[in-house]
């Protein structure tokens, strides 16, 4: 399974990544502000942490959809950049579930473990697409 992903990502461009990235990173803004927000009593945790998980997911969004925009040419810092925020982001949902557990309901709780592992298969992507040699963009 690792050669086949790692062969489906030799094919994309660093460029795309960045658009699957932001696509990604638009679509955790909308469904944290317009589903869960509105349904606290649904999901267990509180709007006002919500909102707060959705500022960085905007944030997000507008990096990396700037570097898909702008076509960075040096883009290895960049998909580095966003590579570790995704991975704060994705250490800062994982201790507020620890910390809201209790609130939490089953779909609460499956809503935010499977944003956690969708966004770690984003940032496996792109640490592959860093790691490859032949490819520019120091």
């Amino acid at each position: 399974m690792t050669s086949k992903l790692n062969r489906m990502i030799e094919k994309l461009s660093p460029r795309t990544i960045f658009l699957v990235d932001g696509m990604g990173a638009l679509l955790s803004t909308l469904l944290l502000v317009f589903l869960l927000a509105p349904y606290p009593t649904i999901f267990g945790m509180s709007q006002r942490i919500i909102y707060a998980l959705s500022m960085p997911a905007a944030i997000f969004t507008i990096y990396s959809m700037g570097c898909y925009l702008l076509n960075i040419q040096k883009w290895k810092p960049y998909l580095q950049g966003i590579a570790i925020a995704n991975c704060l982001y994705c250490l800062l949902t994982f201790w507020l579930l620890i910390q809201q557990y209790k609130s939490l309901t089953m779909i609460g709780l499956a809503y935010f473990i499977g944003e956690i592992i969708v966004v770690l298969l984003v940032v496996n992507c792109e640490l592959i697409m860093i790691r490859k040699p032949y490819l520019q963009g120091k």
